[in-house]
Parts: C-alpha cells; sequence; structure tokens
C-alpha cells in the first residue's frame, strides 16, 4: 500500500457495537501508520473514535444517496462511486447477506474489500472484539490487541466521582430500580464519594427518581449529552457501575475500574474485555444480585480508594 494510502471502515450498530471495533481501528493504525483512517457511520457515535485519535475523519451512514448500493443493480451516486474509488482498502461489517452492497462498491472501486462480521456467531463463543478482528488476517494482521481502548486529550487525573449507569436498551438488562436506590444510599453512607448519574431519554426520570437517595451536593446528572461530552466526564471517574450497556463498553475502553450487573446475554461474547471491569451474574436473573454483594464487591474492586 503506498504511504499515503487511505482505508474506509463502515460500521454501524449501536454503541457497544461501535466501541467494540475500537481494536480494528487500532490494529489498523498500528500496522499502516501513514494511513488517511476514515469511518463511514452514525457521527454521534462514531465521533468518539475521531476524538480518540483513532480515526482522521468520519462520515455520516445516513445518506439518502447510499441507499442504491442497497438495491441490486442499484444506479449509484456519482459523488459516492467518486468516494468509495478513492480508497485502497474498504472493510465493512454492514449486514449484507447477499453481497448486494459489496457488489457495487466493487462496481465503483479498486479498492480491496473486505466484508467482516455484522454479529458474531453466538454458537462459538467467541468475544465480539476478537470477531471483529479475524478479517484483518487477510492484511497480515494477526494477534492484535482486542481490548477497546479511548483516550481523549487533556486527560485530567481522576476525580472522587463514580459514574452510575442505571440504565440499558432494554428494561430486561436492568437491575431494579429500587436496587439502585438501595445502594447508592449504602454507598454515601459509607465512603466520600460524589456520584456522575448518567443516562439517556431511555431513563426518563429515573435519574432524578435515584439523585434524591443522595446529598444534593454529592451528584451530577449527565442525561442526553452528547457522547463525546459523555465520554470526557467518564475519563475523570474513578470507578463506574453499569448493565449490560454501550456507556459501560464505553466506560471500559476508558479504563475505568468498575462493575457490571450482567444478565443473559452471553458473557464470553459480549461483556467488556477489559481486566479492570467484573461481571456480576447471578444464575437465577439479575434482580438476585443484592445490593450487599454488589457494594461489597465495588469497594473491593477499587481497593484504596475505597
Amino acid at each position: 500500500m503506498p504511504s499515503r494510502g487511505k482505508i474506509l471502515v463502515i460500521r454501524g450498530g449501536a454503541i457497544g457495537d461501535f466501541v467494540l471495533t475500537f481494536p480494528v481501528f487500532s490494529a489498523l493504525r498500528e500496522q499502516f501508520p501513514d494511513v488517511h483512517l476514515e469511518v463511514l457511520g452514525y457521527p454521534h457515535i462514531a465521533n468518539l473514535a475521531l476524538a480518540g485519535k483513532l480515526v482522521d475523519r468520519v462520515r455520516s451512514i445516513e445518506s439518502r444517496p447510499l441507499a442504491g448500493f442497497f438495491a441490486k443493480g442499484g444506479a449509484l451516486s456519482e459523488e459516492l462511486t467518486d468516494y468509495f474509488g478513492g480508497f485502497h482498502i474498504i472493510v465493512s461489517y454492514l449486514f449484507d447477506p447477499d453481497r448486494i452492497f459489496q457488489t457495487n462498491v466493487v462496481r465503483c472501486t479498486k479498492a480491496q474489500f473486505i466484508a467482516g462480521p455484522h454479529r458474531p456467531d453466538e454458537k462459538q463463543k467467541v468475544h465480539a472484539t476478537k470477531c471483529l478482528l479475524q478479517p484483518l488476517e487477510r492484511l497480515a494482521i494477526f494477534d492484535p490487541n482486542p481490548v477497546p481502548q479511548l483516550s481523549l486529550p487533556l486527560a485530567l487525573s481522576p476525580e472522587s466521582q463514580i459514574a452510575i449507569h442505571p440504565g440499558s436498551g432494554s428494561e430486561s438488562k436492568n437491575w431494579p430500580e429500587a436496587k439502585w436506590l438501595a445502594l447508592l444510599r449504602n454507598l454515601s453512607s459509607g465512603t466520600e464519594w460524589n456520584y456522575l448519574l448518567v443516562g439517556g431519554e431511555a431513563e426518563g426520570d429515573r435519574l432524578q427518581r435515584l439523585a434524591a437517595a443522595l446529598p444534593r451536593d454529592r451528584f451530577e446528572i449527565a442525561q442526553s449529552i452528547p457522547l463525546v461530552d459523555l465520554a470526557a466526564k467518564l475519563q475523570r471517574c474513578a470507578g463506574f457501575i453499569g448493565h449490560d450497556s454501550g456507556i459501560s463498553h464505553l466506560a471500559a475502553a476508558l479504563n475505568l475500574p468498575g462493575i457490571v450487573l450482567w444478565g443473559k446475554t452471553v458473557p464470553e461474547i459480549w461483556r467488556p474485555p477489559s481486566p479492570r471491569i467484573k461481571t456480576l451474574h447471578n444464575a437465577e436473573g439479575l434482580a438476585e444480585i443484592s445490593v450487599d454483594e454488589v457494594a461489597g464487591e465495588f469497594r473491593e474492586w477499587l481497593g484504596p480508594l475505597s
């Protein structure tokens, strides 16, 4: 590849899916340090990679002319034809079972096209990051670091603030709100930590209800803020507690120590692979994890900070 070559990674999906793709960007960077590395994805998520300097540019996948590339023999946008033609390697993780998108892209570029998995095959019990990295073997990239890592510029020393994300993309993945309330009362009465309560639209008024368990001067609410801004806030925290969610994967990539309360999702495939994140699971169900267990494990996990 020319020293000033260009690589495009196409990645949709939710926050967690994108964070689990960080090792792909890092591996490409290490193998081809001088190339221009670009992402075609959802900017509100993909800008995390740009902020962390994992990639050089983000372009939105939410483009009407792109629809033609998903139609068999579709009319292809001249502007996008020129765009794809400017890359030397294209790695796509789009769902494309009939290879219609791949066929159309190959019509307009001489780039090496590498199709990666949209989702891991859960029957294989291989972690998602390793599944996403496997296609890079075609570029002679073997055994790269499979742990997602993100570091934002101007990082500050950790504060005595604990990030709490009491939600997820599904209520079935959530620990009962009453237990979150009890946990916050437990932790706030026995430590001097402050708390960053994190959520989006799905959490509704939950963060405000949980904040009622805390002294007014010991919590901050970060709800529905831009993802890069949230990452900057998380990076300053001393620890994290959350569910099986994209925010937990983000906290793990930022190297926070923490506890993730895990439900039915296959942990061998989907848990944050960071050695600083511990998953708690109960065979009888998420609701059976006790407040005392979470509080005890968290204090022990953070060690001297607690």
